[in-house]
């Protein structure tokens, strides 16, 4: 692990970002971190926690001799922070992401960097997370024994890439490269239907009653784990909807077949088809968890 970030800007400090630099500083992989963001309160609780050294507000300032730029904030904003700082940009600074989807991440940034800054851009993705956001929600363990996923455009040069690949192995994590459109499809099955899908169930269990506390009083574990995303941002979560939306309504589309398939069973009261269905769910998952 030869990679040492000397000045690390990060844009959107938030419980990723925050959690980035935050494990860099504990494994000494960055010396002087710098942070852009919308929000005052939040960046000085940055400062406060130790996680920036430096607020910016001029980005020319900020990105003066960077190292590298790591794009924390929520995939909408991307383009426009993108068209904002690359006047700014030097050609060796490394940029990177840690969007939810990719597809559009690479549609801006080879709309906006100049083939010198797209040599040195490296879309990523963490898989990793909590309901919680905000720069006081995160952790430096974060990344530890999680994956993350690099998708390169055709023009990033093979050295960026290792270097951004260098530093989430620092942090703890599993690196693994793909194609942005197999990325996207990926992550619509395995994370935004499932969040959909938890926001959902609340938004029933409120049109299922006039008093949708009465009816939560009552609700165990199960409801409260498979619920526990819900309480993500909506402002992220509509991003990342919106972004890959034509992949998620294919999932949509195929999870409410799924759903039609065991109503049929339902109708037709036929108990062993549904156990059959749950016990190859349950071995799903058994397969999937055991250690």
């Amino acid at each position: 692990m030869t990679t040492v970030i000397n000045k690390l800007v990060i844009i959107g400090v938030g419980l990723i970002g925050g959690s980035f630099a935050l494990a860099l500083r504990r494994v000494g992989k960055v010396k002087h971190i710098v942070g852009i963001g919308r929000s005052t309160q939040n960046l000085h609780a940055a400062i406060e926690l130790q996680v920036i050294d430096e607020i910016a507000t001029d980005p020319a300032r900020a990105l003066h001799q960077a190292d590298m730029v790591f794009l924390g904030m929520p995939v909408a904003q991307t383009a426009h922070t993108l068209e904002q700082i690359a006047p700014y940009l030097q050609a060796n600074t490394i940029i990177t992401d840690a969007g939810s989807t990719k597809q559009d991440v690479i549609a801006a940034a080879r709309h906006h960097l100049p083939m010198a800054n797209r040599h040195h851009f490296v879309p990523g993705h963490p898989i990793a997370g909590a309901e919680l956001s905000g720069v006081k929600a995160a952790q430096a363990d974060l990344y530890h024994n999680k994956h993350v996923i690099l998708t390169p455009l055709a023009e990033t040069s093979i050295d960026a890439v290792k270097r951004v690949e260098q530093l989430w192995q620092a942090c703890g994590a599993s690196v693994s490269h793909m194609s942005a459109d197999e990325h996207d499809r990926i992550l619509a099955i395995t994370s935004h239907l499932p969040h959909i899908l938890a926001f959902t169930m609340m938004n029933h269990i409120r049109h299922s009653t006039p008093e949708p506390e009465q009816l939560l009083r009552f609700a165990g574990s199960g409801l409260r784990d498979f619920t526990r995303i819900a309480g993500s941002s909506p402002e992220m979560w509509r991003d990342i909807c919106l972004a890959n939306r034509e992949t998620l309504i294919k999932q949509i589309d195929a999870y409410r077949d799924e759903l039609l398939v065991l109503q049929k069973l339902l109708h037709e009261k036929d108990g062993e088809a549904l156990q059959q269905t749950f016990m190859s769910a349950r071995a799903l998952r058994g397969d999937w968890l055991k250690p």
